[in-house]
Parts: structure tokens; C-alpha cells; sequence
């Protein structure tokens, strides 16, 4: 179901962000990300030649993040091809700091702590929660295949269908309304783990 209908009104400025997950060849996953700002009116920016025209990017900018299965980052580049001012273009030259981290649970608290404030740029920054969902959606078939593969050793090791469903551990258990434990979805997909109504006290089985 589409939004409801708006009130009159005349569009004055367009954010384009674009992301990509790509598997590499190397076994190491990059995560490229691209915002792009324009205006409907032109705009007087001196360090621009002192104009720019509507549809001329305010800021253009560019993000690759590389991780390995792990979530690590194992390497990172930032470009600003456009912004407002000629010094912006050096905000992005920290953004090599991020080497190292994991994209986990703080991820973006630790990365603010070293591309933060005035290391860094704002709308650089802005992509990192979009490179972080990114990276878990193009992970994704990476993380089912270790899944199933663990689910076969234990298959192997005699283990029963449900012991196997029980040693399951979702990630996205509780990361947002319809993983909830206590929504249908889970009920569905992890029984064992369901606590909405209906639920029956499983005790060891």
C-alpha cells in the first residue's frame, strides 16, 4: 500500500543513495556505496566558481567498504568528487581508520569514535548504517552455507532433528518487528524460540 496521497507541494532537493554488495573473487566481499545531493534552484557556492546549476551535485561521494565472512573490515576508501567546499574532498582521507573493525553490535559507536566530528564527514558517515545492513544482506548466502553445513556435522554426529533446531542461534532473533520472539514469524521458523501466545512450557524436549 503506497503512502497517502500529499499536500500540494514543489520538490526542492533529491538525496540518490545507492548501494551494492559485491563476492569477490579473492573470498573477501566489498560493500560500495554512492549519495548524490541535487537542487531544483541553482545555488551560490564560491568555492564552486561561485554558482552551481539545478541537477549539479551538491555533494558526490563515494564509500567501499571490504570485509571478510567474519564482518571484519579488511580495507577501506572514501572520495568526495563533489562537495560544497574545496576542503571537503579531505574529509574523507581518514576513513582508512575503520580498518579492523568488526560490523557487529557498536559498530557504528566505534566507528564514529574514528571518522567522528571533524575527522570525517558527515555524510560519509551517514552511510555507514547502510553499509552495515548492506554487508549482512550480501553475507547472507555465506551464512546459510555455513549454517547448513554445521547442521550437516551434527546430523553426522547423530544428533536429532530437533536437538539440531534447538543449537540454532538467528542473529536477527529480536533485531526488529517481525523477528520478535514473540511474533508469528519466529513461531514459524524457530519454534523452540517462540515465547508469544500459545507458547507451552517445552521444558527438555
Amino acid at each position: 500500500m503506497p503512502l497517502s496521497p500529499p499536500a500540494e507541494r514543489h520538490l526542492t532537493h533529491l538525496r540518490d543513495i545507492v548501494l551494492r554488495g559485491y563476492e569477490r573473487a579473492d573470498g573477501l566481499f566489498d560493500i560500495e556505496a554512492h549519495i548524490r545531493d541535487t537542487k531544483t534552484l541553482g545555488l551560490h557556492l564560491p568555492d564552486r566558481g561561485g554558482w552551481i546549476e539545478p541537477g549539479e551535485p551538491l555533494h558526490d561521494m563515494w564509500l567501499r567498504v571490504t570485509i571478510d565472512e567474519d564482518m571484519t573490515i579488511r580495507g577501506c576508501e572514501a572520495v568526495t568528487e563533489q562537495g560544497p567546499f574545496s576542503i571537503c574532498q579531505d574529509g574523507a582521507r581518514h576513513f582508512d581508520r575503520l580498518v579492523g573493525l568488526s560490523i557487529q553490535p557498536g559498530f557504528l559507536r566505534e566507528a564514529n569514535a574514528r571518522v567522528g566530528g571533524i575527522d570525517g564527514c558527515t555524510h560519509l558517515r551517514e552511510l555507514l548504517q547502510q553499509i552495515g545492513t548492506t554487508a549482512y544482506q550480501t553475507l547472507w548466502p555465506v551464512r546459510m552455507r555455513r549454517a547448513e553445513a554445521r547442521r550437516h556435522r551434527l546430523a553426522e554426529q547423530g544428533l536429532s532433528r530437533e536437538a539440531i533446531a534447538r543449537d540454532a542461534n538467528p542473529e536477527l532473533l529480536n533485531t526488529c518487528y517481525a523477528y520478535a520472539d514473540t511474533r508469528e514469524t519466529v513461531k514459524r521458523r524457530w519454534p523452540h524460540l517462540y515465547r508469544g501466545p500459545g507458547e507451552t512450557d517445552r521444558g527438555n524436549c
